[in-house]
């Protein structure tokens, strides 16, 4: 069996090669990693082990706190930010577990955008085809797991910022219930809507970097038999332009499932969606409080360059008045409730994670008008996971030319069981 040391051994000497075009990490651990790795290795010699996540070769963005160092969140204006006193609670958790993290990876700016382009410390290409872009806001984690330089990465999801790389570069990514996962030490975007998950390749990992997270008793996930299982498809707008190829194996897979026993039922969940859109049409919940997390150089003018496509829609969104704001959060109560009702009658809903597959990063940073409506559809499945305060897996579909992935949503709080469905579709569409 490889030790964890020489398996971190080949991960940086991977790194090293390329480290003059370097797009995925931003911060490398070089030394810190190899002691945790040799301390991993002098533990299983002596028949001892924290937990599952000993030993792992984990990365984690580039908005937790690692202290003595300032957090950048892929942006020039944190550069020089006061460093951070300590460790984002997660990370003490990871540590604490064993988890050997060795880097940090990049990220697009403050968070925001689906697509994966950072104009100050590079655009990390699609694992799969390099001239495709990633998935944001957690690129780098995406890529990261999907070149195997990371077995597990941990990101952040505001609108689907784990989901989306997971999907465009075939990997799995986890995104809890909300304030499940502590946020002390994670530089903000939304406080309403940010989560923390993992990406790794497989269910069975993101649930046990979830568990540790969480702070919670790790128990081995058990799969759920699919047999009798309620799959609700929500048909209607979140179908609409669904690439071809994206379609065909969204329905090879529920077909699968179905043969195994679920039960599958459309089930309509349009107006609650058209509610929410009604409400935030001048801005999105993510960009109001962003924008409240931003306010002072918004107001007096970035002192370094910021992405285009992260300041101007910020800046929007911080001439909307306060009274929409508050009238979007307090509709957004009525309709989580409103949601949680509707979801009574299915175990999970089952929908593509992006309706689209990765397009090339010059499409993206060569036509706005392209790039923008790219964006929405990239964030528009996966943000009605957020919007409604509910927790999501996206899983890789086989036998795509280029990945996309197949998302399985549940209520509030159902995150376990979340795991133990996905865990057993996971093992079903790995079946061929």
């Amino acid at each position: 069996m490889q030790s964890v040391r020489d398996r971190l051994e080949v991960v940086l000497s991977r790194l090293a090669v390329r480290a003059d075009n370097e797009s995925v990490f931003v911060k490398l651990y070089p030394e810190a990693a190899r002691a945790a790795a040799d301390a991993a290795d002098g533990r299983r010699r002596a028949g001892v082990t924290l937990g599952p996540l000993d030993g792992t070769i984990l990365s984690i963005k580039d908005l937790f706190d690692v202290a003595g160092e300032p957090t950048t969140a892929g942006s020039l204006l944190l550069s020089t930010a006061a460093p951070a006193l300590r460790d984002a609670v997660i990370v003490q958790r990871l540590r604490q577990a064993g988890a050997v993290i060795f880097g940090k990876t990049n990220m697009t700016e403050f968070a925001f955008t689906a697509i994966g382009v950072n104009p100050h410390y590079g655009t990390p290409g699609n694992a799969t085809d390099a001239s495709r872009i990633a998935g944001g806001s957690s690129s780098g984690a995406g890529v990261s797991v999907a070149e195997g330089t990371s077995e597990i990465s941990i990101g952040s999801d505001t609108g689907g910022s784990v989901r989306i790389p997971a999907s465009l570069n075939g990997v799995v990514g986890f995104k809890p219930t909300a304030r499940r996962v502590p946020r002390d030490g994670v530089f903000p975007l939304s406080a309403t809507l940010d989560s923390i998950g993992p990406l790794a390749r497989t269910v069975a990992e993101c649930a046990a970097a979830d568990a540790v997270m969480a702070g919670e008793e790790f128990a081995a996930l058990v799969p759920l038999s699919l047999a009798g299982l309620r799959i609700g498809v929500p048909r209607g707008v979140l179908f609409e332009d669904t690439e071809e190829e994206v379609a065909v194996a969204f329905d090879r897979c529920v077909h699968k499932v179905e043969l195994a026993g679920a039960r599958l039922a459309d089930l309509s969940i349009d107006d609650l969606l058209a509610d929410l859109r009604a409400v935030t049409r001048r801005a999105s919940i993510a960009a109001m409080e962003g924008a409240e997390v931003h306010a002072d150089w918004l107001a007096t003018g970035a002192t370094t360059p910021v992405d285009p496509r992260v300041g101007e829609p910020l800046s929007r969104a911080a001439a909307v008045p306060a009274t929409a704001y508050i009238r979007a959060i307090r509709r957004r109560t009525a309709l989580v409730a409103a949601m949680d009702e509707r979801l009574a009658s299915v175990d999970v809903l089952a929908l593509p994670t992006t309706p689209v597959t990765a397009p090339t990063i010059v499409s993206m940073t060569s036509d706005e008008v392209l790039c923008e409506r790219m964006e929405g559809l990239l964030l528009r499945n996966t943000q009605v996971a957020n919007q409604f305060d509910l927790c999501a897996i996206s899983l890789p579909m086989p036998g795509m030319a280029r990945p996309a992935g197949l998302m399985l949503v549940a209520r509030n709080g159902h995150d376990h069981r979340l795991l133990r469905i996905a865990a057993e579709v996971e093992a079903l569409l790995g079946r061929g």
